[in-house]
């Protein structure tokens, strides 16, 4: 049994343990044995720590920590200070994450950490990866809308560098494009926290929801649209997600999987804690149902035009933004529970999926699949690996992505409207397409020949000479490598360590998907919330 008064001292921990662990590790910059050991020490501790929030959040209610002892200066007033809330939402937002960003740090640690490039400097990788991890935790905790600026800017500024490591011309190309794209979506962002603040007086979230309370309608849908844009652009939702496929594939295999997993859900958890926390009432859910429709319909018709399974992969990323929009927008308790459980399975699946990209890399020197071919025979461990997320991706039964695909389903038909019903038609559509897509890439990379593909005499260890034949300066970047053919075993046990997490949310989907029922109810009650934070009886 943990005892509910240590949840005032476990709280701020997940922020502070990456931060601190940053700053120790970038001492020990010239020492990287230690600064694998505090980094995978750092992040294990985080593990441990947001699993005992998630306990005390689902047996004692929400938590809220005044930061600094800042408390109202008149009763039903909101603190001064920084506010820190863990309910059931962002407590399993914090497992989830930290269990996925300790996974990819052993699996960067097993890459070796730079990806062929001499010049990287692998020693600021951990300490930037750490501070992500902080920025992440931030966001998830921040209980006024300034702090979770500060998150989205660490963790956006940790990433721009992350992008950017080795500084080849594909990657800072890529790192400009992201770095434009979150500024816009950054001063969007200040700009809706100047109005809200002009409106309401404060940037308490729970202050705001009651303040709001009394504003009028068309003044609460212009502020609800602004901060939709900025958050909507974090989440990659169409039309505001043309920059993910191009930014995302050029960077190394763990920083895109981290990218794909985390990035893009601290921008739903964004949307999900406005639509039900500041601006209930679904004056807003006719527009995210047609983004969530157009977001799914799109990005998995992207997916299936690429050739590059990293390219195709980010498509499907973008294309399932729009199952958790699909459920937000519901505004029904079941839609609500199945975006829940949908963003805990996808964070899972799409990081563990781009993980096995960076095995296929490894194995076969290239990730586009005129090049690739069998894959299957040379490492059926491998096809494995890549064939079990797959298919969850795809959602075939029993897996989760099934799961909870059903449960998004079902709460459509539950809706009754025709908007709803337009999404139940276009999610079926999108799992079809998804299992098409996935199916391609097996097909083409394991199952086919090698010397059935287009350009497969240029796959694998191959002479300079083969390789001035191509433009494809990403994959001549792996080819001309001497560790093609070797998945060492750092880099297997994490992807599998994520696939059998992956699979406990089908073994353990009762349970699992019962706590995202009592996430739901909390979010939707917003009155837990509230109370939580300013006292008083729940509103």
């Amino acid at each position: 049994m943990i005892p509910a008064h240590l949840s005032s001292v476990l709280t701020p921990l997940p922020v502070l343990i990456p931060m601190l662990a940053a700053a120790a590790t970038l001492f020990a910059g010239r020492r990287p044995r230690l600064q694998r050991s505090i980094a995978v020490l750092a992040l294990s501790a985080a593990v441990v720590v947001s699993g005992a929030l998630l306990y005390l959040a689902d047996r004692d209610g929400t938590i809220a920590l005044q930061v600094g002892g800042w408390g109202p200066t008149e009763p039903g007033m909101g603190p001064l200070g920084v506010t820190l809330v863990v309910d059931r939402l962002s407590a399993l937002m914090l497992v989830v994450s930290s269990v996925v960003l300790l996974a990819v740090v052993f699996y960067a640690i097993g890459q070796g950490i730079r990806d062929g490039d001499e010049r990287q400097p692998v020693s600021i990788f951990l300490p930037t990866y750490l501070v992500l991890s902080a920025g992440v935790f931030m966001a998830f905790l921040a209980g006024d809308l300034f702090n979770l600026f500060v998150g989205f800017e660490v963790l956006l500024t940790a990433s721009f560098v992350l992008l950017t490591i080795g500084a080849s011309k594909e990657r800072v190309r890529a790192g400009i494009s992201y770095v434009m794209v979150s500024m816009v979506s950054s001063l969007v962002f200040l700009f809706g926290i100047a109005l809200v603040y002009a409106t309401t007086g404060t940037l308490n979230l729970a202050e705001i929801a009651v303040r709001l309370d009394d504003v009028p309608q068309g003044t609460r849908m212009a502020l609800f649209a602004v901060l939709l844009v900025a958050f909507g652009i974090k989440a990659a939702v169409f039309p505001l997600s043309a920059w993910l496929p191009d930014s995302y594939p050029t960077a190394p295999a763990p920083v895109t999987a981290v990218f794909a997993g985390l990035l893009t859900k601290v921008g739903v958890y964004a949307i999900i804690r406005a639509h039900s926390l500041l601006f209930p009432g679904g004056a807003m859910d006719g527009v995210l149902l047609v983004a969530g429709l157009l977001t799914m319909i799109i990005g998995i018709l992207g997916a299936i035009a690429q050739s590059d399974i990293k390219r195709l992969l980010s498509f499907t990323l973008v294309s399932h933004i729009g199952y958790m929009v699909f459920g937000i927008a519901l505004s029904n308790h079941l839609g609500m529970s199945g975006a829940i459980y949908y963003v805990a399975h996808h964070i899972l699946v799409q990081t563990t999926l781009f993980l096995v990209v960076g095995l296929i890399e490894r194995q076969a020197g290239a990730s586009t699949l005129e090049r690739l071919g069998g894959l299957a025979v040379a490492s059926p461990l491998l096809a494995f690996f890549f064939v079990i997320p797959a298919l969850n991706l795809g959602g075939i039964p029993p897996f989760s992505g099934f799961i909870g695909k059903v449960a998004l389903l079902e709460a459509g038909a539950e809706s009754g409207s025709v908007l709803a019903w337009m999404l139940v038609g276009g999610g079926v559509v999108t799992s079809l397409l998804t299992l098409y897509v996935v199916a391609r890439v097996w097909t083409k990379a394991f199952w086919r020949s090698r010397t059935d593909a287009p350009e497969g005499h240029l796959s694998g260890p191959a002479p300079t000479a083969l390789l001035d034949n191509t433009d494809d300066s990403m994959d001549i970047e792996l080819q001309d490598r001497d560790d093609v053919g070797r998945m060492p075993v750092g880099m297997l046990a994490p992807t599998g360590a994520l696939i059998v997490v992956g699979l406990l949310l089908t073994v353990l989907a009762g349970p699992i998907f019962a706590y995202s029922d009592r996430a739901a109810g909390e979010v939707i009650d917003r009155g837990q919330y509230i109370s939580a934070v300013l006292g008083g009886e729940p509103r």
